[in-house]
């Protein structure tokens, strides 16, 4: 059955206005299925329609991305087979859903694939947020590997877990420019917390998400303003996805082209594009 917060992406994709640098890496994307070989997880908060690798092979072609970042979904739970099968078939890293009761052996496993970072939702939408203990469990198995810690947040969550990710030992990454509310300014709690944390050297962020935050969509004018914000405060440590397809949308679903085209304005030349399209998502991912 689907699910009509989940409609898919847009079929027609605009054709970007200019050319992506060679190893341009799409750092935050998704699979789903296809059900019948990868089912999804009968606990899942949403349904989204199949969105198979060979839909998102297809959609970076046609943009012009030569890598990824394949992000594994909650509605596939801690299953991995479908991003296993990916990182078996790109150039692609992965990030994991990991629990503490996961065998090490099984992060062994998803760091020889290409698994480079595991992923916690502050998200109600995806479920309960993880406890102290549970985040301290999953930092103790992942570190030895090197991964990164990805975040997903949203409002105001990133300045009110800002001492959290002051205290992890290890890289975070900030999924999405953090889903602040745009409607406090720039200069909001969030925002400025975003900032800081920036300033530490060991927290990365997602100029993803564009259009989760914008608000007038479809117009993602003030979206990339932030990005642009961030790209310029910490360029070194920003990386950036198209978030496709786009799952948990609740209403405007962007079009790629689009998205890629707004990169004119968040890296508005040539280094600065390479940088946050080809050598951070080296650094960050591991390439």
């Amino acid at each position: 059955m689907s699910d009509p917060a989940n409609p898919g992406p847009d079929p027609d994709p605009k054709p970007p206005l200019f050319t992506l640098p060679p190893g341009s890496c799409d750092s935050h994307c998704h699979i789903f299925g296809p059900t019948a070989k990868f089912p999804y997880a009968p606990e899942r908060t949403f349904t989204p329609p199949e969105a198979p690798l060979e839909d998102l092979q297809r959609l970076h072609g046609f943009l012009g991305f030569e890598r990824a970042v394949i992000v594994q979904s909650a509605c596939h739970g801690t299953d991995h087979s479908a991003l296993l099968d990916a990182l078996g078939r790109g150039e692609y890293r992965g990030v994991a859903l990991v629990k503490p009761e996961t065998p090490d052996v099984e992060i062994a496993r998803l760091h020889e694939a290409g698994v480079r970072g595991a992923r916690l939702h502050f998200t109600p939408h995806l479920g309960p947020a993880p406890s102290a203990e549970t985040i301290r469990a999953i930092v103790d198995k992942i570190r030895p590997y090197g991964w990164h810690l990805a975040l997903h947040v949203a409002g105001e969550g990133i300045a009110d877990h800002e001492d959290l990710v002051r205290s992890l030992p290890l890289r975070v990454v900030i999924d999405h420019l953090a889903r602040v509310d745009l409607r406090q300014g720039l200069g909001s709690r969030a925002v400025t917390a975003l900032r800081r944390l920036l300033d530490t050297g060991s927290v990365w962020v997602k100029l993803s998400g564009t259009d989760r935050i914008a608000t007038a969509p479809p117009d993602l004018g003030d979206a990339a303003e932030l990005a642009k914000l961030l790209a310029t405060h910490a360029p070194e440590r920003v990386v950036w996805g198209t978030d496709f397809p786009h799952p948990n949308t609740h209403g405007f679903v962007p079009n790629d082209g689009d998205l890629v085209n707004l990169l004119a304005e968040i890296a508005p030349d040539e280094a600065a594009l390479r940088r946050l399209l080809v050598d951070n998502p080296t650094i960050c991912f591991d390439f």
